[in-house]
């Protein structure tokens, strides 16, 4: 508005603007009071997949998590996301060993001592959106499943702590990418993370590979998810004929893959997790 004085981030804004750079709209910087809304709908989200955590096991059905997750929703007043969006036809993704993301729970999926599982979660709570993944392991599995779980995650926290007020998206890819590939891991590209908190996607794309300076810009205000899905072989990526609904991803070479999510905002400071 005229007379108002001009902030640090009209500044960063308006200066990398002028350098052809991509930067956000003001409609992308949330208000504290949406990102209180959204912070909610995390604790939400985080009580889900504790709940999941507490029952999860060797010879449960991806359905039976589906019903906990639905449940849980249902007593805290939420609205799983995922429930109907473009076709999907379940409250949560629930994806095993070789599945990338978006696998479908069904009473047929049981889960095997030894098999790795991405637990994916998005509530609405009073019209807010919150979205976070879990990886899980089905009793003892071998190291190599192992070490591409711990690895997964670590490639969540490194893109986390490269993520600083008015980096760019290419910060967080560039720092997952070089992480992944000292295992020889591939980072999916098909898929990413994104802008969430008033609507399930919203700008930017958050890919988890690139270059430094790339990307739009990110500051202060800015809700996003960072969720690298890290493959122990090839990075490229299929969708399963035999899924009626279109939706599950495989691995290009049907080797194992992992995930962590978590939704954060950036402040003056960093990141701050919000699906703690």
């Amino acid at each position: 508005m005229p007379g108002q004085p001009i902030t640090e981030l009209d500044r960063q804004v308006m200066y990398w603007e002028e350098k052809g750079k991509e930067v956000p709209t003001r409609d992308l910087i949330k208000t504290p009071e949406q990102i209180e809304g959204i912070r909610k709908s995390g604790i939400v989200n985080t009580g889900v997949l504790d709940e999941v955590a507490k029952y999860i096991h060797a010879g449960m059905s991806t359905q039976e998590i589906d019903n906990i997750c639905m449940d849980y929703c249902k007593e805290h007043d939420a609205i799983p996301a995922c429930l109907h969006y473009e076709g999907f036809p379940k409250s949560v993704c629930t994806s095993i060993n070789e599945v990338v993301c978006h696998g479908i729970p069904k009473d047929t999926d049981v889960l095997k001592e030894g098999d790795i599982i991405n637990v994916d979660m998005t509530t609405i709570v009073n019209g807010y959106y919150a979205d976070a993944s879990r990886m899980f392991i089905i009793g003892k599995t071998t190291p190599e499943k192992e070490q591409l779980v711990r690895v997964a995650k670590e490639c969540l926290e490194i893109g986390a702590e490269a993520a600083k007020p008015y980096c760019f998206v290419g910060d967080i890819g560039h720092a997952i990418q070089k992480h992944a590939e000292k295992y020889h891991y591939g980072v999916v590209r098909d898929l990413c993370g994104h802008g969430v908190g008033m609507d399930i996607h919203e700008e930017p794309d958050i890919v988890h590979y690139g270059h430094k300076g790339t990307g739009m810009l990110l500051v202060p205000g800015m809700v996003f998810t960072i969720e690298p899905m890290i493959n122990m072989g090839t990075w490229k990526v299929y969708i399963d004929a035999d899924d009626p609904y279109g939706w599950e991803v495989i691995t290009g070479d049907e080797k194992p893959s992992a995930q962590w999510e978590h939704t954060f905002v950036m402040t003056e400071h960093g990141l701050e997790v919000l699906t703690f």
